[in-house]
């Protein structure tokens, strides 16, 4: 690395995490009803925590796609990282939003975060939040894309979240709604492990470089849906050759005292489905 390449690194760095500073303010202006300082080091939040960590690490991610790719020189990469990176700030709370509407939609995610300190809703929005930043990262990542496309892309992705919670619910035996709201942490991370997993493959499909409309989201779509496909049958073999000895329903759901073990594996086998996926397609 020249001493050129070392200044516009810094410059780089420099400038991400203004914007990153810049995501922070707006995410502090859109939750008023709380104070984040009191609630994470007076109340020792652990569901707050959990939410904003999760938000931190989507914002890094949304950030970073404008960054990933080839330099074409210091003026015009500072100019695509704060047209993209503003864009990403955008539409990463826009996700938080869709998740508190549509995806949660039986009640608030504000109440349960502050109010019930819920650790399982929680874990969903620091699911959602990363899973919103992969697409996110893909959108904007790539050759011959505009913000029309990356906003497009990050559009179909937040409806593939949308239609994967509701496979979710359909899938399991339980009500997800019910029992996060019955602050069933193995429930929030059984249901982010899964978002997350949809988060990877979206995300991946959208990082191709941009040829056409026609192409692109007949590939993307392909991917997409092969990830929706995926969460059934992960589920199954969870069930049935990870945890074969034990049913993964009872143990997360039908307990006095919910697994949170079983739940990390059954995320982590979305997860880990969703890369397998993601290389070989």
């Amino acid at each position: 690395m020249n001493l050129d390449d070392l200044v516009t690194a810094i410059v780089l760095v420099i400038a991400f995490y203004l914007l990153f500073f810049i995501g922070k303010l707006v995410n502090d202006f859109l939750h008023k009803e709380y104070n984040l300082t009191y609630e994470l080091v007076e109340r020792d939040n652990p569901a707050l925590a959990l939410a904003v960590a999760g938000y931190y690490l989507g914002l890094a991610l949304s950030i970073g796609g404008a960054l990933a790719g080839p330099g074409l020189g210091i003026v015009d990469d500072l100019i695509d990282l704060f047209i993209y990176g503003l864009l990403a700030i955008i539409l990463l709370n826009l996700s938080w939003f869709i998740c508190d509407k549509i995806i949660l939609r039986k009640f608030k995610i504000s109440d349960e975060l502050i109010r019930d300190q819920n650790q399982g809703t929680g874990a969903v929005s620091f699911g959602i939040s990363v899973a919103s930043g992969l697409i996110i990262f893909g959108s904007v990542t790539g050759q011959g894309g505009n913000i029309w496309t990356a906003s497009v892309f990050w559009l179909i992705g937040q409806i593939m979240l949308i239609i994967a919670s509701l496979i979710y619910n359909l899938m399991i035996p339980y009500d997800i709604h019910e029992q996060i709201e019955k602050d069933n942490v193995a429930a929030g991370v059984g249901f982010a492990g899964c978002l997350v997993s949809i988060g990877i493959v979206v995300g991946l499909a959208a990082e191709r470089d941009f040829h056409s409309w026609e192409d692109d989201l007949a590939a993307f779509a392909a991917i997409a849906l092969s990830g929706l496909v995926m969460l059934p049958l992960v589920r199954l073999l969870t069930d049935k050759v990870l945890l074969p000895t034990v049913n993964l329903t009872d143990e997360i759901a039908n307990q006095e005292k919910p697994n949170t073990g079983a739940a990390y594996i059954e995320a982590v086998s979305y997860i880990a489905a969703a890369f397998v996926i993601s290389w070989c397609v």
